[in-house]
């Protein structure tokens, strides 16, 4: 696995990357993802962690619970495997996590297949 990007829930994707903006991070064109009803924008620097900026479409879309929840703040990490479907089978049968979500193609990363997993165990 590869570290891809950190995915942070947002209200307003124009309000929160004018942050990272500042930070010195380049803003990439915001896309609709109608499979996950979500605003999706990633933003890069060089040396520095990738970030996806989540934003809901209406009050279906899933980041929105997180939002009520937590308000804007980091949500997931995401990774890139050479095997997707090895790699599912390998989560799914370690007892550390479960899967949360189909795999399903994701419209911000050129229609590539993702899947969500949590972990499974409690922290001490």
């Amino acid at each position: 696995m590869k570290f891809h990007h950190i995915g942070i829930a947002c209200f307003n994707i124009k309000d929160t990357a004018k942050f990272y903006v500042e930070l010195g991070y380049k803003k990439n064109e915001i896309v609709y993802d109608p499979i996950q009803n979500i605003y999706i924008c990633f933003l890069t620097k060089d040396n520095e962690p990738c970030i996806e900026l989540l934003a809901p479409y209406d009050d279906k879309s899933p980041v929105k619970d997180i939002l009520k929840k937590k308000g804007v703040s980091p949500y997931h990490l995401c990774y890139t495997v050479a095997d997707i479907e090895k790699s599912v089978s390998d989560l799914v049968n370690n007892q550390d996590f479960i899967q949360i979500s189909d795999l399903s193609p994701a419209v911000a990363i050129n229609n590539k297949r993702v899947c969500f997993f949590c972990s499974a165990k409690i922290p001490d």
